[in-house]
């Protein structure tokens, strides 16, 4: 990547995310998440597919546009053969991430190989795969970000060889929450011995709730920049704070505990990512959609359908034509985004939107962040469904957002 291209990617990071100026608090904690954010920050996707998928109601003509982060939803919603996939992103990191995936879909020998890259993804043969099946198939861009060197001189291809889903900044913080639990006699991995949600939540009472109840602990939430790892910037930290009566530390202990004990082990792989730092093994294992077994042909087959894009999705969105995209998937972006930024996004996906659109994100807090900042005339056009929304987010194995929202757009024509 040029400087100039550099510049471009971190000028764009920073519209998104710094909304003060540099000389306050606020304004320097956004300008290191900014820093941060250059790089990987998501090596695995925090938003359930599954629900995505039901409220999406793919159809084969679908056209969707989706913010990328790790791709593995991008990749599984292929398995709904939609006709078109556009994934934005402001990190080139996950630009380069979701352009690997989808190579190795394309170029690897089979599914074994494929999973092997991606649901074990610390064998040191990884990096033979990279080498001969697709650093050859890739673009000069991506080739440059995976062999490309990390301060320890290693190449970045090689963290799929030694635990991919131990990088970036998530998976830096959750490593780090296994070092604090141990601190406290707390192994986390001990909960996925547990047969059932009922002796999930035993254990949760018994040894991971006092380690949130620890003064320590409640003094690390406090610090806003301390929740950089899980992709938290300043102005969602606010939000996810105010969802709880006991503040950050509350907020964090609901949805561990959800997370925890909300599911059955056997059925939520965010569960094992988050408590056994990888997938569940053997072949019954819960997996995202696009590394089971009997998913791959489709995703293999349909892997030329997505393009991925290093930039903003309202940018995107004022260049397509009117009435062109069937589904929008904002993550929860908006938590980060100003009024005036979040009424020029819904502007662009109104206008974008074909009749009977739908729009799904996610939200730190309960609420949707839309009534009294975007303007009425606009939201007039979309039906909100609140009961939907509140029942699909009651099934949401990821567990770590307050709100699941879905408008479908009401006007005949755009």
């Amino acid at each position: 990547m040029t400087m100039i291209e550099t510049a471009d990617v971190g000028a764009r990071i920073d519209g998104a995310v710094i909304r003060t100026k540099a000389l306050s608090s606020t304004g320097i904690l956004e300008r290191v998440f900014s820093a941060a954010f250059r790089g990987l920050v998501y090596p695995q996707i925090w938003e359930d597919p599954l629900i995505d998928m039901e409220a999406l109601a793919l159809k084969p003509t679908d056209r969707l546009v989706t913010i990328a982060s790790g791709s593995c939803n991008v990749m599984s919603y292929l398995t709904a053969s939609p006709a078109e996939i556009i994934a934005v992103d402001l990190s080139p990191a996950h630009v380069a991430l979701g352009k690997l995936k989808l190579a190795a879909a394309t170029h690897l020998p089979g599914h074994t190989a494929f999973s092997n890259l991606f649901r074990h993804a610390n064998l040191k043969t990884n990096v033979a795969l990279y080498e001969r099946y697709i650093r050859p198939h890739i673009d000069e861009q991506t080739r440059a970000y995976w062999d490309g060197r990390e301060a320890n001189g290693r190449r970045r291809i090689s963290r799929f060889s030694r635990g991919f889903y131990t990088t970036g900044l998530l998976g830096r913080f959750i490593s780090a929450a296994h070092v604090i639990g141990k601190l406290y006699g707390v192994d986390p991995r001990d909960l996925l011995r547990m047969d059932t949600v009922q002796e999930q939540r035993e254990f949760f009472d018994k040894r991971i709730a006092p380690v949130f109840d620890s003064r320590s602990f409640k003094a690390l939430t406090s610090l806003r920049a301390s929740l950089f790892g899980l992709g938290i910037p300043p102005a969602q930290y606010e939000a996810l704070a105010g969802d709880s009566s006991d503040g950050m530390t509350g907020a964090l202990r609901a949805r561990t505990e959800r997370l925890a004990c909300g599911f059955p082990l056997k059925d939520n792989y965010f569960a094992w990512q988050a408590f056994g730092r990888g997938y569940q093994p053997g072949e019954t294992a819960s997996l995202p959609p696009y590394l089971e077994a009997k998913n791959f042909e489709t995703i293999r087959r349909n892997a030329s359908r997505v393009s991925i894009v290093n930039e903003s999705i309202t940018k995107l969105l004022a260049a397509r034509p009117a009435a062109s995209v069937d589904a929008f998937v904002l993550l929860d972006a908006q938590d980060w985004m100003t009024d005036s930024q979040l009424s020029e996004l819904w502007a662009e996906i109104s206008r974008t939107a074909a009749p009977g659109a739908r729009v799904i994100y996610r939200t730190a807090a309960a609420p949707s962040p839309l009534p009294g900042r975007v303007p009425d005339a606009i939201l007039a056009r979309w039906d909100y469904r609140n009961e939907q929304s509140l029942e699909l987010g009651s099934r949401d194995r990821s567990a770590i957002y307050g709100g699941f929202h879905l408008h479908v757009k009401r006007d005949v024509a755009a």
